[in-house]
């Protein structure tokens, strides 16, 4: 009797659907005895003929090749040795040794190195339609993928912060907001945006806030990286390269996306870590030094004086040593010279409010120019498909052409859609922040560590040490305020007559 070993092959969405192990390895059992071949090894393999490595069916052709006598390998059909043309030289070139012969048992056919015409062609149409069947079948899946991108819906796992669900009264997968990770992915984004932390200090914020992976394991940089760039959070899915707006709840506004995008931009050199130390220093890590354009250093002598390390701006290979406490008198200065008037602060917060009436008009024109810019995208998507059917353009143009465009559509879609609500909410915002102007000094004075640094976070946008002095830009409104002091149309209300004064903000004619 000769040898023969057997190959029975299913992938799981086969062996779900009836296509089993057992069933193919009963009728080829039968085969063998029929045909006097002597079965030496059975191969029951569960994956894909399509893939490019195929573990197991290269253990298959290694077990043939070590044989000594020619051996036959029964399949059930063509599909089960292979749905391409990718491993027919290596079955060739084993036939051309008198190792190997064929026996394709649902086809009736039979393969060795003398094999004629008619049976090399049925071979080969065989292969043929099973990766014809395959193609299909990636057809259908791309068609599927598209389908869904363009409806909005998540094909994968969703990001940290969701969860994937099933909607129960529809019975579809859907993406959920993870109710004990969402909140503080959505901090990550807003510390980062203001520029409160660095990358490395952000991370390691995250394992004190309790935000770990799904595996309950600290977050890496790499993940709170990812994390920052992902547009998911801000309602868009990125799939090959390519945007598509998703239906499911947004975790930040674009605006705070853009943010943390436009900081990781700006950054002209690599992100300089911030080693974590034992000492909670104030200023780690906000303050860059003006001469080497590095993070300024900070240092603990004696035990409890605090200095920072910066470079002389005259001569930069000069390493000064500037007391903490030195800087931060310079903040404090900052701080005390935001002033708002007790008596005025009512009538300004009321002026705010009152004003929102005659920028209606200017904020309603501005969403009028915006719906007509969309409307235009609109037409001119339209013409570039009808050009792209007429064979006017080519698909990458298009493919360029229509990703710029239908971008700036979403994005027109997203602002409308955010002017709509922001207006009211910027001015119960611009009134909480003219609240705490005035009292900005005291609250940093009265605050820990970690509500002193957003504090500061919040009020500058850049800190840098030009030798023992600090330079600085204030964040809006903040700016202003700084001011206001100083103007003699605002000094007066401190004095004899405030109601003059009081009188002119009512009007707005200040």
């Amino acid at each position: 009797m000769r040898p023969a070993v057997i190959l029975a092959r299913v992938s799981s969405a086969e062996q779900e659907a009836g296509h089993s192990l057992e069933a193919q390895l009963s009728n080829l059992q039968e085969y063998a005895e029929r045909h006097d071949l002597e079965v030496i090894q059975v191969f029951r393999i569960i994956e894909s003929s399509t893939k490019g490595h195929r573990p197991e069916f290269e253990r298959l052709i290694e077990f043939i090749g070590k044989q000594k006598q020619r051996t036959a390998l029964i399949v059930d059909c063509v599909d089960r040795l292979q749905r391409s043309f990718t491993h027919t030289p290596v079955l060739n070139a084993l036939m051309e040794k008198n190792l190997l012969e064929i026996h394709f048992v649902r086809e009736g056919n039979f393969i060795d190195k003398d094999a004629n015409s008619m049976q090399k062609l049925m071979w080969n149409m065989g292969t043929v339609m099973a990766q014809s069947y395959t193609d299909q079948l990636t057809d259908n899946v791309r068609r599927s993928i598209k389908h869904k991108l363009d409806k909005g819906e998540w094909i994968a796992q969703a990001p940290l912060g969701y969860l994937n669900s099933v909607d129960k009264e529809t019975g579809r997968n859907t993406v959920i907001l993870d109710p004990q990770r969402a909140a503080l992915v959505q901090r990550l984004f807003y510390e980062y945006a203001i520029g409160v932390s660095s990358m490395t200090e952000l991370r390691d914020k995250t394992n004190e806030w309790g935000l770990l992976s799904r595996k309950n394991k600290p977050l890496g940089l790499q993940t709170v990286a990812g994390i920052l760039s992902n547009p998911f959070y801000c309602g868009l899915m990125r799939i090959k390269g390519h945007l598509y707006p998703h239906t499911y709840p947004q975790l930040v506004e674009h605006n705070v996306f853009r943010a943390c995008e436009k900081r990781k931009r700006n950054a002209n050199m690599p992100q300089q870590a911030i080693k974590k130390t034992r000492h909670p220093f104030l200023l780690r890590g906000l303050i860059t030094c003006a001469s080497s354009g590095r993070k300024a250093t900070c240092a603990l002598q004696k035990g409890r004086y605090v200095y920072l390390m910066a470079r002389d701006p005259n001569d930069k290979d000069k390493v000064l040593w500037v007391k903490e406490d030195v800087v931060i008198e310079q903040i404090m200065t900052v701080l005390r010279s935001f002033s708002l008037h007790e008596d005025l602060l009512v009538d300004v917060i009321d002026y705010i409010r009152r004003s929102h009436e005659a920028e209606k008009e200017m904020h309603m024109e501005s969403l009028r120019e915006l719906r007509a810019e969309s409307s235009n995208l609109t037409i001119k998507l339209n013409r570039l498909t009808d050009l792209l059917i007429e064979g006017h353009i080519e698909p990458k143009l298009y493919d360029l052409k229509h990703q710029e465009m239908f971008l700036r559509q979403r994005e027109l879609g997203c602002i409308l859609n955010d002017n709509h609500s922001a207006d009211d909410k910027f001015k119960e915002a611009l009134s909480n922040v003219i609240k705490l102007v005035g009292k900005t000094y005291d609250l940093f004075g009265s605050s820990n560590t970690a509500e002193k640094r957003s504090l500061l976070g919040f009020v500058f946008s850049n800190l840098k040490l030009e030798g023992p002095t600090l330079r600085y830009t204030l964040r809006k409104p903040f700016d202003v305020f700084a001011k206001l002091p100083n103007n003699p149309e605002w000094r007066p209300l401190r004095d004899s007559n405030p109601c003059y004064y009081r009188e002119r903000v009512r009007k707005g004619t200040f």
